[in-house]
């Protein structure tokens, strides 16, 4: 590993900006400008324009025709991963690191970062990101803030194996040769590939850093409604349990127990609840396919020769609709939803009172809240 004083020898670093585009024309003048404003001196971004059908690829040209830092690159819609895979191919940086359109920069988002790369000569530094909605609201994910909760320099996957979750590209600054040397890239034609990308990355590191800081904000403008549409669609639901597979197979190959535990245990269940209450949802086309393809992928990766899902570490109300699903019990499953939402699922005496506590055969871990 390169020794923080020789790192320190060699050259400034420049930071390559990759910027996907695709019908964002009106969110991205915001979000160049804070790129452009951090106070990092040797910078460039690429921006992809992924076939837009708006004026974006104007809009970029204009910002690239106002600052020669930024580059635009204009191809046939093919995808976020495209974009990506794109604007890395043509990064000449020392470091890359991603940037969505439609998100806004906090102020002096990279160098902590950047320090700590100099500091340790890791092969990537990972920070702490925050959600934002629409009306301002901030939140931290639960698994990021425990991640996030204390520093670590130049650890490994062995020693921090929780941060496997943290599968976003936007809070991370990566070096360029790490990045090509591994072969990393983003998985194409497919929903959730960032969980690929960063599997790989934290397997394949020497080591990497851990900041408190937070070096990024999420902008989240979708309303529910969409978002609960998109996740009722089959080839949503078939992507998500794709990637998860694919996924769960690099690390298991990796052969780390405690690694593979909490993989299947605390980051492979935490957002199966999305398609558990599309399963039910009356708008969800073909939904007698819908359900066979969730219950063959939640059987295919929960199951007694692996970890149960009761098992794992998501809310006992989620381990709850996991197995019904896995029971084949697609009424029950709803009548749950309609109680959470409704009244909620009472709490007596540490117990989850939900409506099958008292039945045989229940397992253990849905006894109890």
């Amino acid at each position: 590993m390169l020794s923080a004083m020789g790192w320190r020898r060699s050259k400034r670093s420049r930071l390559s900006v990759v910027v996907p585009l695709y019908n964002l024309a009106h969110t991205l003048p915001a979000c160049l400008t804070s790129v452009l404003e951090q106070p990092v001196r040797d910078i460039e971004v690429v921006v992809v324009d992924d076939g837009s059908r708006d004026d974006s690829a104007d809009v970029a040209e204009r910002i690239a025709a106002a600052d020669a830092r930024v580059r635009v690159i204009r191809q046939a819609n093919g995808g976020v991963s495209r974009a990506r895979n794109a604007a890395l191919a043509a990064c000449t940086g020392d470091l890359v690191t991603f940037v969505d359109p439609d998100d806004v920069l906090p102020q002096d988002a990279w160098r902590p970062l950047l320090r700590s790369l100099a500091r340790t000569g890791s092969d990537f530094a990972v920070g702490m990101m925050e959600r934002v909605d629409a009306t301002g609201r901030r939140t931290r994910p639960p698994l990021l803030a425990r991640n996030h909760a204390s520093a670590r320099a130049a650890t490994t996957i062995d020693e921090s194996p929780l941060l496997i979750a943290d599968v976003f590209p936007c809070n991370k600054i990566f070096r360029l040769d790490f990045w090509r040397g591994a072969g990393l890239s983003f998985p194409v034609d497919t929903d959730y590939e960032d969980q690929v990308m960063a599997t790989e990355a934290f397997l394949k590191a020497r080591s990497f850093d851990v900041l408190t800081e937070v070096v990024y904000e999420w902008h989240t403008r979708e309303d529910l409604s969409s978002a609960t549409q998109r996740r009722a669609q089959l080839r949503n639901l078939e992507d998500r349990i794709r990637t998860k597979q694919v996924s769960l197979d690099m690390v298991r190959h990796y052969g780390n127990d405690e690694l593979t535990r909490i993989f299947y245990t605390e980051v492979l269940p935490i957002d199966m609840w999305e398609h558990f209450r599309a399963a039910v949802a009356p708008t969800t086309p073909d939904p007698d396919r819908y359900w066979q393809v969730l219950r063959e992928g939640l059987i295919g990766i929960w199951n007694d020769a692996t970890f149960r899902f009761e098992e794992s570490r998501v809310p006992v109300g989620q381990r709850l609709m996991g197995w019904l699903v896995e029971k084949d019990r697609r009424a029950d499953l709803a009548r749950l939803i309609a109680q959470i939402d409704g009244e909620g699922v009472p709490v007596v005496d540490g117990t989850y009172r939900h409506p099958w506590i008292d039945e045989p055969g229940l397992p253990e871990a849905l006894q109890n809240a």
